[in-house]
């Protein structure tokens, strides 16, 4: 029985390879372009809250509502209603490069929020003698709130890098690629339980060393 699965498993390796890569390739690539969108979004959702280094209560409950509906949306619906956007921004709707972009917009929202809290845990104290020393609006983000936030940063890209590897296996309902379209077309239409239970633990895996990896990189550059 063993020597059938392994051969099985063997036939398939070209696949489980090229759909192991996919994932990959779509959830790094996700997960930097939420956070070059993502990151200046929860930085503005911090310096214009009440009280903060650029207060403006209309433009932060604006962006805070903009980020909300976004984050409201299920990934299956966004991805269908993304359809006309990714077929216009990047030529098609099927394979790995089109989904990145219903990747992305899903997780930069969660991005965002993540900074958001990250910045908020910043000691207020720590803002007003930069503020008391005549440091800029941009030398406070850059020299301040970012360094002092960095392991809470990293520990929310990981979790963000973690929900794109669930939702880039989401979308291989729809043709995404990676090990989500090759459980469906192996695992489930084709009642291969093999190969479901392979791509199920190679997911496993993956998440397993992002998260050691966010945790090992927090840890490091914790300064308590």
């Amino acid at each position: 029985m063993s020597n059938e699965i392994f051969s099985h498993l063997s036939s398939l390796s070209p696949e489980i390879i090229k759909a192991t890569w996919d994932t990959f390739y779509m959830t790094m690539v996700s997960v930097i372009l939420s956070s070059v969108l993502g990151i200046p979004l929860g930085v503005i959702l911090v310096i214009t809250d009440k009280g903060h280094i650029k207060e403006n209560l209309a433009l932060n409950r604006v962006l805070g509502s903009i980020i909300n509906i976004f984050r409201s949306f299920p990934f299956i619906i966004l991805l269908l209603a993304l359809v006309p956007f990714t077929r216009l921004v990047v030529g098609t709707t099927i394979g790995t490069t089109a989904a990145i972009v219903p990747l992305t917009v899903a997780s930069a929202p969660f991005v965002a929020r993540m900074i958001e809290t990250s910045l908020k845990e910043v000691s207020w104290g720590v803002v007003e003698a930069s503020l008391a020393m005549g440091a800029s609006t941009w030398q406070i983000i850059r020299k301040v709130l970012l360094p002092e936030a960095l392991p809470g940063i990293i520990l929310g890209t990981t979790i963000t890098a973690i929900a794109v590897i669930g939702y880039s296996a989401m979308a291989g309902v729809v043709g995404g690629g990676g090990l989500g379209d090759l459980a469906i077309r192996y695992g489930y239409m084709r009642f291969d339980a093999v190969v479901m239970v392979t791509t199920v633990v190679i997911l496993i895996i993956m998440v397993q060393i992002i998260q050691s990896l966010g945790n090992i990189f927090a840890d490091k550059f914790n300064k308590n």
